[in-house]
Parts: structure tokens; sequence; C-alpha cells
């Protein structure tokens, strides 16, 4: 085959074959034959003209098998994925809920990039070990009903080499490059089901609502040509998620919430729904309803928040030091007081991320260090009264704390005299 001639054939807006597409995955990404500059026009033309259906199922056929597939021999298997957003602190909660009731959920996660942060960075905060073997997580996932892994280079090889041709060229926002990105990753393990959390809003991925649906719609049908039930939330990142944005400080967060704490109504909201339709999908539930009150018994009986210290021991973090929070222990810390009073919002939630990052809790590429005691708490959130002189929020850093991260995050406070308009959590759910 000719890489010239596929070229030629997406830019030209006719469909490529099969074994095109395989051609192109296996001479760039596999034996290297072709050079970055031609497999670069060939993204950008996808970019602009896009991927049929059967186009999407055969890159992400072809990407999944550059690498190994995992079995794990296991009935009710999961996988829960997130689009990425502020204050995301999803799968720390949601993985033990699920494993107190029996249901397996073998997740590898990534680092946090830019505005967004990542659930490995989170739980390496901690002193969790995530640079597992597939060995390990056969091991962990059997004992524990859970783990949580970085990404390895046997799964999906191909996928991390076009992403970061896709980063260096302005194409990361190709609907089915995207998809077929998540789903090869996805399928590289054997869960029958597949949970995706795609944000919608400034602080999320997709920017508003026909965009999220039309990604949604790729994600179940690829779900469909493999055998695979997809369900995927839509869900709000307008305003950041919880009260906690960073490392460490979001562990906090997520250990309060097993503690049956709940400092964030909407956090709430979004577990318990999330959770519930899972529990419902495995039929461990027979109704939400149902569903609603076992979430409340596992976490208020402890069962939930013992499952969360086994998983997290198993993957080598010490349970006296994260009971005790000896993971946490900022340096620094400044106070944002209201100067009127009135109720609050954040005009960007990507801009409070933004603050987080540059406190230290994020970074620009994969392998930089981050501040894991950097980051936000939120004293007040989304349409909470505001008196002056009460604290906002709280900034924490390792290093000191500068005027011009201050003015950036009180930039971005909107105080006014009336309620703003109430905001759903989820706001659809497409099977």
């Amino acid at each position: 085959m000719n890489i010239l001639e596929i070229i030629e054939k997406k830019i030209t807006k006719k469909s490529l074959t099969e074994s095109e597409i395989q051609y192109f995955i296996n001479e760039y990404c596999i034996n290297k034959t072709i050079p970055d500059y031609q497999a670069s026009a060939l993204l950008m033309a996808i970019n602009i003209n896009g991927m049929d259906d059967d186009e999407t199922y055969w890159l992400t056929k072809s990407m999944l098998n550059s690498g190994q597939i995992i079995n794990f021999n296991l009935k009710n298997v999961i996988d829960k994925h997130s689009t990425g957003g502020v204050g995301d602190k999803i799968t720390p909660i949601l993985s033990p809920l699920c494993a107190a009731k029996g249901i397996n959920v073998a997740k590898m996660s990534g680092k946090g990039l830019g505005h967004t942060g990542g659930t490995i960075d989170k739980l390496n905060s901690i002193g969790v070990k995530t640079d597992l073997s597939i060995d390990q997580c056969n091991k962990i996932i059997k004992k524990n009903h859970v783990f949580v892994s970085s990404q390895t280079n046997k799964i999906a090889p191909a996928d991390k080499i076009l992403y970061d041709l896709r980063n260096a060229t302005s194409t990361v926002n190709s609907l089915p490059l995207i998809a077929s990105s998540i789903m090869s990753k996805k399928l590289s393990i054997d869960s029958k089901y597949i949970f995706i959390d795609v944000k919608i809003g400034d602080g999320g991925f997709c920017e508003n609502l026909p965009k999220a649906e039309q990604l949604s719609k790729i994600l179940i049908k690829l779900g469909k040509k493999f055998n695979r039930k997809v369900i995927v939330h839509i869900t709000n990142m307008t305003q950041p998620l919880g009260k906690a944005v960073g490392n460490a400080i979001e562990m906090n967060e997520v250990i309060s919430f097993l503690n049956n704490q709940f400092d964030s109504k909407e956090l709430k909201d979004l577990i318990y729904e999330f959770v519930a339709d899972i529990f419902v999908t495995l039929k461990v539930s027979k109704t939400k309803k149902d569903a609603y009150k076992e979430i409340d018994n596992l976490i208020k009986s402890k069962k939930t928040l013992n499952c969360f210290y086994q998983w997290i021991v198993s993957q080598g973090a010490i349970k006296s030091n994260v009971i005790n929070k000896k993971y946490w222990n900022p340096k620094y810390k400044v106070e944002i007081k209201a100067k009127k009073s009135g109720y609050i919002k954040y005009i960007s939630a990507k801009e409070v991320g933004l603050v987080s990052f540059e406190l230290g809790a994020g970074r620009v590429n994969k392998n930089d260090p981050v501040d894991y005691q950097a980051g936000i708490w939120l004293n007040k959130t989304y349409n909470d009264k505001l008196n002056i002189n009460d604290t906002i929020a709280t900034l924490y850093s390792s290093k000191k704390i500068n005027k011009e991260i201050i003015k950036k995050f009180e930039d971005n406070i909107l105080i006014s005299n009336k309620k703003f308009s109430p905001q759903k959590v989820i706001v659809k759910v497409m099977k």
C-alpha cells in the first residue's frame, strides 16, 4: 500500500478500507516506516473530514490489537472512564462502593494534564502505588474486587503514539480519534460493562451538549461492535465538582465522603446516581430506589470505607498514614475573603483548575513532577450564601503563593444579590 494514496483518499473525503487503516497503524506505530509528517497529514485530513462508523471501528480495532488484551476470568467486571474535569474525584469513591457490593472494578487511569486532574496523581499523593504489572492487577482485583493502575506500554501502545502526535498537531478534538483512543484502552480489559462520564462545560472535555451527545453515540456504537455494553453519563462541569481541587486535598474529601461526611451535595448526588445506575445495570439492585438505600447502608456501615483501606493497602499505601492524614501538610495557605454579601458562583470552572495548576497541582507534560500539597478548598460553592468577610476558598501550596495567583482566583468569583439558576449534576444518560 501507499501512504500517499491513503492520505489523498481522506483529503478528498473518501472512506478508508479496513486494510488501509490497519496498514497505517502497523507501519506508523509498530514498524515505524511512515514518518511523522505523513502521519500528521493523515490525522489532519481525518480531523477536517471525519470518519464514518466503519472507519472508526476499524481504527479502534487496529489500535486495540496493537497491544495486549487482559482477561481476569471474573464475573461482573466493569470499567469506568471520565473525560476529565476540575475536582473530579469519582473513581476513588465509586470503586470501593462497587467493590463492597462484589462488583469488580478494573481501572487503568492517567496522570493529570493542564487544568484537569488525574486519578493516578491523587492516589499517588496518599502513597498508593499505581505502576502495577498485569499479574499484580490480577491478584489485587481477585482479592479486593478493584485495582487502579497506570496504563502500561502493553495496552494499546498505538494509542499513546497517536495521542502524542495528535497533541503536537492540534488534532486532539476529532471525535472519531477521541472515541477510538478511549475505547481502544477500555476494550483492552475484559469488562462487560463500560461506564463513561463525559463532562460538558468549560471545565470539561466537551464545551456543549450536542458535542457530548455526538461523542456518546460513537462510544455506544463502538461498544456494540465489540459486544460490550457502554453507558454514558453526560455530567455538568460548568462548576468544579465538590469542595476540593488538587491531589491530596481531593483525597481528604474522598475519605470524608466514605466516612459518611458529605461536604458537597453535588458530589453526593452524582455518586449516588452514577453508582445506582451501575447497581441496576448489573442487577445487584432491582430498582434505583433500592440502590440508593444500598449505597446508604454500604457507607453508613463503614463497609465501603473498609474496602477502600483494603484496596489501597494492597497497592502499597500505609493505612495509619492515611487515617492520620500524614500525607497532608501544606507549607503555605491563603484564605480568600468575601468583600460583599450575596450568592456565589465561579465564572469558569477551568479557571479554578488553572489556579490549582499554577499552585503546583498540575503539569504541562506527563513526566513533570507535581506538588501533592497544592490545591484549593472551596469553602463556598455554587449558590452558597456569603456574608462580608466569609472565607470563600483556601489556597494551598508547598511554595509561597504569589499575588498574581490570588488575583486570578478572585477575578473568577461572581457574587449576585439573587440566587443563580439551579443546575443538574447529571445532564443526560445515554445507553
